[in-house]
């Protein structure tokens, strides 16, 4: 037993939102295969909560707030929200001076829930401003590859703009009306003794590394 813990091996699953496992997962899996070559990953992506058992996963990384659960949660970290578009975009359309003027420009939003079409802004004594998208899609990294086209305003979290911004390729927008709402991101799975050493391994080096590079 000893050994095993020192050694995880064996089949590991991890679901994660495409966009977290995209810019987050996917670029630790080197090091991480490096470290624990005996650990196979199994990687899936869905955008939905999901039943770990139903679904067969190990893990699941879900971000915003969680419902209440039975399972247990491991907080990673958490993103900051920001309001972007592309240079094209606002070469073509402006760039809004105020909240109001959102509701004259093409806003990208999430078909569901609802709550994600809720943007972090200050409006008439408001600490929220509801959009009605006018184009939708149900993932985040569609949004950001609509926003990358010049197709309208998005909300998106750090975690996946952080290089677009950095390259300007996405310019933040209404950055003194945007409060510094950031959305939890955690890691939840149910407390299994053949799997603890493989899930506690998996975590401590995703959070480790996050921290390591303020990913989020």
């Amino acid at each position: 037993m000893a050994l095993r813990r020192l050694n995880p091996a064996g089949r590991l699953r991890v679901n994660a939102a495409a966009p977290f496992m995209e810019h987050v997962i996917v670029p630790l899996v080197a090091g991480f295969r490096q470290r624990f070559p005996q650990i196979e990953l199994e990687l899936n992506t869905d955008n939905l909560i999901i039943d770990l058992l139903e679904k067969r996963t190990d893990i699941a990384i879900r971000i915003g707030a969680l419902r209440n659960s039975t399972i247990h949660a491991r907080l990673l970290g958490a993103s900051r929200l920001r309001i972007l578009a592309s240079p094209d975009y606002i070469a073509r359309y402006g760039t809004p001076q105020s909240v109001e003027e959102l509701n004259h420009h093409s806003l990208l939003g999430f078909t569901q829930p609802e709550s994600l079409n809720l943007w972090p802004l200050r409006h008439r004594q408001a600490e929220r401003f509801a959009i009605t998208p006018t184009l939708s899609a149900s993932s985040g990294e569609t949004l950001r590859q609509l926003a990358l086209r010049g197709e309208g305003i998005a909300q998106l979290a750090d975690f996946m703009t952080r290089e677009d911004q950095r390259e300007g390729r996405l310019v933040q927008l209404l950055a003194a009306e945007t409060l510094d709402v950031r959305q939890p991101i955690n890691a939840v799975y149910y407390r299994n003794a053949q799997l603890a050493a493989r899930i506690t391994c998996f975590l401590d080096y995703v959070s480790a590394h996050i921290t390591d590079a303020q990913s989020l």
